[in-house]
């Protein structure tokens, strides 16, 4: 039996579910091939879904990052004392263009009309972070959640990239999609 590609988990001898080895075919309850995962074909190899049939519908996401950093290092974004210029109108713009960009840097995104880009920045001193929050809008045939974890990474990287000099240290922690909206699977919001 031919292997699946990592992380898949389809049906082995008896019914089992077992990660690692290909289905024989799917059953019913299984019309995408590999329990639902819709960026596999039947045999478990990665594809781009065909949404053509799908209508086109508002959708929007929103996600964030977050920048852990030392106090002295945020009193210097805050006072605008970064020797590279505009911390944050940088990191903004690296948001923005990173949407733009996110179905050529993750292979199986389809290129989306986006309609709408925000990205914005908390400052907050008593945990000494940035958190980077976007939202990411369209009216198309698929979601955006994509699109809003790319800009909010994007724009931490940027940030990263714009005061690394002072401090090496930072960690990009918790990039997360905070909600979606539209499609035939609605609303979700994290908890």
């Amino acid at each position: 039996m031919p292997r699946a590609t990592a992380g898949t988990r389809v049906r082995g001898r008896r019914g089992a579910s077992r990660p690692g080895r290909a289905a024989a075919s799917p059953g019913p309850s299984d019309p995408a091939g590999l329990a639902g995962l819709t960026h596999l074909d039947r045999r478990g190899k990665a594809r781009m879904v065909d949404v053509s049939a799908k209508p086109d519908t508002v959708r929007e996401a929103r996600a964030r990052i977050t920048l852990r950093l030392r106090p002295a290092t945020l009193r210097a974004i805050r006072r605008g004392e970064i020797a590279k210029g505009d911390v944050l109108g940088v990191a903004r713009l690296a948001g923005i263009m990173a949407a733009k960009r996110t179905a050529e840097l993750i292979p199986l995104c389809h290129p989306l009309r986006l309609t709408g880009i925000d990205v914005r920045f908390v400052l907050d001193g008593p945990r000494s972070a940035v958190r980077v929050e976007t939202a990411v809008r369209t009216v198309d045939k698929t979601g955006v959640e994509m699109e809003a974890l790319t800009a909010a990474a994007g724009a931490g990287l940027a940030i990263y990239d714009m005061v690394k000099a002072i401090d090496r240290g930072m960690r990009l922690t918790d990039l997360c999609l905070v909600e979606k909206s539209g499609g035939r699977s609605g609303r979700w919001v994290r908890r």
